[in-house]
């Protein structure tokens, strides 16, 4: 075995953040009374969306400002007299209804449980995060569910791997962990700043032009079992 430990991301490496969002935003815009947005209203939020938690891996805006800016932003120059803040709490209640898993996630960590020891290590919010996990019924498969709020830091920030070394007891050994995620700059970038070995999950194939470079490179989740 090469691997005592593996940390997992969420969303979009073992949960589909897209579907979560879309049941978000479909739902929020029917309780305002917003009819049918068009997909170029949908895709400028998820720009400004992704902009903002850009910056937030920088620690360039804290989570509150993310939660209630993106929608300043979105509804800034248009006739919706809509209270951001307002509309903020009942987005991230729909969100948190969520709990849409990517295909062989399931299988996958009930193979690994009893070969390692596993934890989910994601960025977000809090309530959001436990409520979706807490639904889709996959918490027991995990030691420990580490959110970045609840930790003062958020990946690639080594504050966060810090604060889960601690929860999963200390004495880790970092050549004997492995972290699998979606994302260049915050997994794969935060698995480098602490010296652990990366696996990115590319279901798309998409082209890496960072400089970030991972150890592994993965189209399906079930390539996972081949790194043991």
């Amino acid at each position: 075995m090469n691997y005592d430990v593996i940390l997992f991301d969420a969303d979009d490496t073992l949960f589909d953040y897209k579907k979560a969002e879309d049941h978000a935003l479909t739902s929020v815009f029917e309780e305002f009374g917003i009819q049918s947005p068009d997909t170029d209203f949908v895709a400028l939020y998820r720009t400004i969306n992704q902009e903002l938690w850009n910056d937030f891996e920088k620690g360039a805006v804290s989570l509150a400002e993310l939660r209630v800016e993106r929608f300043s932003r979105l509804f800034a120059g248009t006739d919706f007299t809509i209270s951001a803040d307002e509309f903020s709490g009942r987005y991230l209640n729909y969100l948190g209804e969520g709990s849409f898993l990517i295909d062989g996630a399931v299988e996958l960590v009930e193979q690994l449980r009893s070969k390692v020891r596993l934890a989910i290590i994601t960025n977000g919010i809090r309530e959001v995060q436990l409520s979706r996990f807490s639904k889709a019924g996959v918490n027991h498969y995990f030691e420990h569910i580490i959110v970045s709020e609840d930790t003062g830091y958020q990946k690639p920030h080594l504050g966060i791997f810090e604060y889960t070394w601690n929860k999963l007891g200390g004495g880790i050994d970092p050549g004997r962990v492995l972290i699998v995620g979606d994302s260049l700059t915050s997994d794969i970038q935060g698995g480098l700043n602490s010296g652990i070995d990366t696996c990115w999950y590319n279901p798309h194939n998409k082209p890496n032009a960072t400089p970030v470079k991972p150890k592994f490179e993965i189209k399906q989740l079930s390539e996972v079992l081949n790194l043991l």
